[in-house]
């Protein structure tokens, strides 16, 4: 049985639609148009466990929704998941023990508090035995090169340094399974190297499973193994690494960004 599974998921929206103009106040508050936005349809994939996934696609293709789905936040309008055994969705607190996620532009940090009370919170929380806890904050707080903000209110934090907090948060408690959801925009060139090396260690290390959206294909080509490229809400390609080179690369030393766009181009997006 996979880590991971999903087997012909969708997920539909209905979207209200106003009409402009006066005369159609009425109309559009009690009577309004409606349509269905197909944001996932019919996809299907298994991911094995110690895996390091790439989703590529671009803005309105799917990749956020199934990532969100995956970790329960959503629940899908048709189709099965299954991650570790357990229906996200329907077991979401079960299923939140076995995750770590990282959304881009949500943060779990208190605000007011330094990074290290945050970390000290989230302790009680998933109740994480100290001895583990302490080598898991000593040890993420030198590969991510934190000692001089560690104890920082966050709200004085640059933004690469708090996304360094964010992953290594999702981390703390060891779990199986990590969730990234475009973890490097925005930042800079050095904080985005440090993040890479960070994933990477703790797969090697620990096995972590990780499923990793991003616009930076330099993030993908170092970090995965396996890519999928989502376009309007399907599975356009499901392979390695050297495959997608293989099958999309028109001539040698051609990069991942000229290869990705040659794809959306075929298929009109």
């Amino acid at each position: 049985m996979s880590l991971i599974e999903l087997s012909h998921v969708s997920k539909d929206y209905k979207v209200t639609m106003t009409r402009p103009g006066a005369g159609n106040v009425l109309r559009n508050l009690f009577r309004p148009d409606t349509k269905i936005v197909h944001a996932v349809t019919d996809v299907s994939l298994t991911v094995e466990a110690g895996e390091l996934v790439g989703f590529i696609g671009e803005n309105g293709a799917g990749k956020s929704t199934t990532l969100k789905m995956m970790s329960g936040i959503l629940f899908p309008t048709s189709g099965h998941i299954l991650v570790s055994g357990l229906c996200p969705y329907r077991r979401r607190e079960r299923n939140a023990h076995n995750i770590g996620v990282v959304f881009g532009q949500r943060s779990r940090l208190n605000w007011d508090l330094p990074m290290a009370d945050s970390f000290e919170l989230y302790k009680e929380i998933y109740r994480i035995d100290s001895g583990a806890y302490r080598r898991n904050v000593d040890r993420f707080v030198e590969m991510l090169h934190m000692q001089a903000f560690y104890d920082t209110p966050v709200r004085q934090l640059s933004l690469g340094q708090r996304m360094k907090a964010e992953v290594a948060l999702a981390l703390l408690r060891e779990p199986p399974i990590l969730y990234l959801d475009e973890p490097t925009i925005g930042l800079d060139v050095m904080a985005k190297q440090q993040i890479r090396e960070f994933i990477v260690e703790r797969n090697r290390q620990e096995g972590t499973t990780t499923i990793l959206t991003s616009h930076d294909m330099k993030d993908l080509a170092y970090i995965c193994r396996r890519i999928v490229v989502l376009a309007k809400g399907t599975v356009l390609f499901d392979g390695s690494m050297e495959e997608f080179r293989r099958t999309y690369a028109r001539e040698e030393g051609m990069d991942m960004e000229d290869m990705v766009r040659d794809i959306y181009e075929e298929v009109e997006i």
